[in-house]
């Protein structure tokens, strides 16, 4: 049986994941990056020290009195970074989707706004960035006792998805695992067991998708469900129910079932195993880093260095 980690060696685990994120990142170019309404300290923070360390290039966009003002507050320079002065954060949305389609930005980084009220600025048939993708979200997680980046999706975008739209949300976290230079992911689907249930609808779909991957439907990861949390991340647990799988106990990505059990993961695994985390919406024209009001400064710049690496990597090609 594998030794549990102390919390010595769960400490000095901790954060190795987002480094190695910031590492690839950081040899790379600054992305031009639209800010939205980046009026409180935390946001306008996050965005200077973004750029201050290289990766991005910010477009701050809200009313420009109050940017300032947080920047006071917060004891920053904003010499030298574009502001563009906009009334509120419904009009700072529209310009960043604007900026964005025109090409005039590489990517839209949520500042101190409601997540819904910039996702529908992004999701408007007029904002140019949609694309025949669903849109999802991906938490990139560093659980310092697991021995490489977990994957979850879609925690935070997708409130029940159907089985087209988990195709998308399954595809775009093998495409954001690429991006990470993890060339084959292993995805697990998860639900309460790991039988093909009637009742249970998640089993189902977990049991569609695997054989849509074999039918060149989703490309480009290895998919096996439905499998239970535990047989997904545990070998000794996999193996004690007798499970035979490539996936098993070794995922990178974990697809949930739904937002609810997707973000009750998540926020566990931040909470009790002290997971760190970075966050990005895949499957618009460009990255959308959309960072929660309690995430530390870590997350914020691991998720500007994972909108980098997102950005260089084209989206994979499959039989719709």
């Amino acid at each position: 049986m594998t030794k549990e980690p102390n919390d010595t060696e769960r400490s000095k685990a901790a954060g190795t994941q987002l480094q190695r994120l910031m590492r690839m990142a950081e040899a790379q170019p600054p992305l031009r990056t639209a800010v939205v309404h980046p009026v409180d300290a935390l946001s306008i923070t996050g965005a200077v020290e973004a750029a201050r360390r290289g990766l991005i290039e910010p477009i701050l966009i809200g009313p420009a009195a109050r940017v300032r003002a947080a920047a006071q507050a917060a004891g920053l320079d904003l010499g030298g970074l574009e502001l563009i002065d906009v009334e509120h954060s419904h009009q700072a949305a529209a310009r960043a989707c604007e900026l964005a389609a025109k090409g005039e930005a590489a990517a839209i980084m949520k500042g101190a706004l409601h997540s819904d009220e910039l996702l529908e600025a992004v999701i408007a048939g007029q904002s140019g960035l949609r694309t025949e993708r669903r849109m999802s979200h991906v938490f990139v997680l560093d659980v310092p006792s697991y021995p490489r980046p977990l994957l979850v999706s879609d925690a935070a975008l997708n409130v029940a998805p159907d089985l087209a739209t988990k195709r998308d949300i399954v595809q775009n976290a093998i495409d954001c695992a690429h991006a990470m230079d993890i060339a084959e992911p292993k995805v697990a689907i998860l639900s309460a067991v790991e039988t093909v249930n009637p009742k249970m609808i998640s089993t189902l779909d977990a049991a569609a998708l695997c054989k849509m991957a074999d039918r060149g439907q989703i490309v480009g990861g290895k998919l096996d469900g439905p499998l239970a949390f535990d047989n997904a991340i545990s070998l000794e647990a996999a193996e004690a129910k007798g499970i035979k799988s490539a996936v098993a106990g070794r995922a990178d990505i974990l697809i949930v079932p739904d937002i609810e059990s997707g973000n009750m993961l998540a926020k566990q695994l931040f909470y009790l195993s002290n997971a760190q985390s970075a966050g990005i919406i895949m499957g618009a024209r460009v990255p959308i880093i959309l960072t929660s009001r309690a995430d530390p400064a870590a997350s914020r710049l691991a998720s500007c260095a994972l909108a980098i690496l997102v950005s260089q990597h084209k989206p994979s090609k499959y039989v719709r």
